[in-house]
């Protein structure tokens, strides 16, 4: 086992591990946090990287456990450790780990994800799509005003677990469906993961080529999951991955799909004596999972290890119908966790929440100003994604304020795709920490605005029944959207009525 042990001054401060964890970052010498890489990642991204503010980052190829106590950092590892210092900063740090150990690859996921709202069935529909209600959603988007974008089929589309195709009780033209979705201006994905029902003809079909995990016996391994209990595609097997290629391409060539949501992957699946074509731990298990997707232009992942650099849209993990916690609160903690670990394509949770336990009341439990703030914080995230269909759950007025968050993030979605672009090229996030790009102006614990790019600075409503919010503008001249201009650095008051999402882009 590696040990490496850091002083931490008290003017340091460390971000990296887990996304989930956004909350907890920074970390700082008067503090204490501690976690493990190898054990659970929290439902959503990890990486084996640990960045300072002082130009100094960790890196490993393996999963590490570490800890902050007593103005120490302490980082251990079955992996080597590597430390490297002397980056002057935290955008530094980050740019020199990335170009030596994650360097982003030239590719981008699909563009319309960028710009372009993105529509997820998840909430309204759960365990119940149907052809019917698909077309219902799609028409009423466009009904309501507005845009069309990327639509995602969720959980049970499809007949048992890994056999992918359509349930034709309910999808009895599935080519027909997308042809229309096509026709309305939308582009169709669908949900999946790697998990085969044990009693599937599927399951019978591919469990002698050898395409199933084994556990430490030697037995087909049989894992308990939020759905009950399947059976894991051996994703280190390229046969099984072929034939999962195989059935994915089978929908886009004969239904016209465009691409898939890959969910699942979480470490808890795996055991670390699991027999594979290739023996891994449980990270190399969610790793192997995750380059699945490069496959696709069009995807999406909610857990993954790794991987940063490449063109795979990462989600954040389901967020409450809540405002602090793990609801709107953590969005942008989360998302500035995620752009610093070398995931720059992030989207954020569905707006309002994607747990769909909060949502099996009627409509008189939703919170219609949550909503509209949920919506305003996404709109200048590099994607934003509806799932509750606002148009069920909002009175007029709150609707138009989430109308007015979607077009906006398509009006500007040519210039987020610009910067999606860039992030392809260099890897660095689209929605970055104020002290990633105000290095020298004490910005370090500031994790309820956002830099989009270096020059849109980004202070979403977050607490209920606020109507104004103090920001902290840097140094130079920044202006709203009607002109009005304030000279930084400067920290100051300013009024946001439920209609506004305070926004501003520097002049100088």
């Amino acid at each position: 086992m590696k040990k490496l042990e850091l002083s931490i001054p008290a003017h340091e401060y460390w971000w990296g591990g887990r996304v989930s964890d956004g909350q907890q970052m920074p970390y700082r010498a008067d503090g204490w946090f501690q976690v493990d890489l190898s054990h659970n990642l929290m439902d959503n991204q990890a990486c084996p990287l640990l960045l300072s503010s002082q130009g100094r980052y960790i890196w490993s190829e393996g999963p590490f456990s570490f800890k902050v106590e007593q103005q120490r950092l302490i980082v251990e590892s079955s992996s080597e450790l590597i430390l490297s210092e002397g980056h002057d900063h935290l955008r530094g740090a980050f740019r020199h780990a990335s170009a030596a150990y994650f360097p982003a690859d030239g590719q981008l996921p699909d563009e319309r994800l960028f710009t372009a709202p993105q529509y997820n069935l998840w909430i309204e529909l759960i365990y119940h799509p149907t052809q019917e209600k698909v077309l219902e959603y799609a028409e009423a988007v466009l009904a309501h005003g507005m845009p069309p974008g990327v639509i995602m089929i969720d959980d049970n589309w499809h007949e048992p677990y890994g056999t992918w195709e359509f349930h034709p009780g309910r999808f009895p033209d599935p080519k027909a469906m997308v042809a229309r979705l096509h026709e309305l201006g939308f582009k169709v994905m669908l949900w999946v993961c790697p998990f085969v029902s044990p009693d599937s003809q599927t399951f019978r079909e591919i469990e002698p080529l050898g395409y199933l995990l084994k556990d430490a016996a030697g037995n087909t391994a049989i894992r308990r999951w939020w759905n009950g209990v399947s059976a894991i595609l051996d994703c280190t097997n390229e046969k099984a991955v072929d034939w999962l290629h195989g059935r994915l391409q089978h929908l886009q060539q004969a239904y016209g799909i465009d691409g898939f949501k890959f969910d699942a992957g979480d470490l808890t699946y795996y055991r670390a004596d699991d027999q594979a074509a290739i023996p891994m731990e449980p990270n190399g298990h969610c790793e192997a999972w995750g380059r699945v997707g490069l496959a696709y232009e069009l995807n999406e992942y909610r857990a993954c290890w790794k991987l940063a650099g490449k063109p795979l849209v990462q989600r954040l993990r389901d967020k409450g119908h809540s405002w602090e916690g793990n609801g709107l609160a953590a969005l942008i903690p989360d998302a500035l966790a995620g752009g610093l670990l070398g995931y720059a394509f992030i989207c954020p949770d569905m707006i309002g929440g994607g747990s769909f336990t909060d949502f099996l009341g009627d409509a008189s439990d939703i919170d219609q100003e949550l909503i509209v703030r949920s919506a305003q914080c996404s709109a200048l995230f590099p994607m934003m994604q509806f799932s509750v269909a606002p148009w069920r759950v909002l009175d007029r007025e709150h609707l138009q304020h989430c109308l007015d968050a979607a077009k906006l993030h398509e009006r500007m979605g040519a210039e987020i795709l610009e910067l999606a672009l860039q992030a392809a090229k260099d890897g660095e996030p689209i929605l970055r920490h104020m002290a990633y790009v105000f290095p020298d102006e004490h910005m370090e614990e500031i994790h309820d605005q956002f830099m989009l790019g270096n020059h849109l600075l980004v202070a979403p409503v977050l607490k209920k029944g606020q109507r104004a919010r103090k920001i902290v503008f840097p140094e130079g001249l920044w202006e709203d959207e009607a002109g009005h201009q304030i000279e930084g650095p400067v920290e100051k008051e300013i009024d946001a009525p439920l209609h506004v999402l305070p926004w501003y882009r520097r002049q100088s």
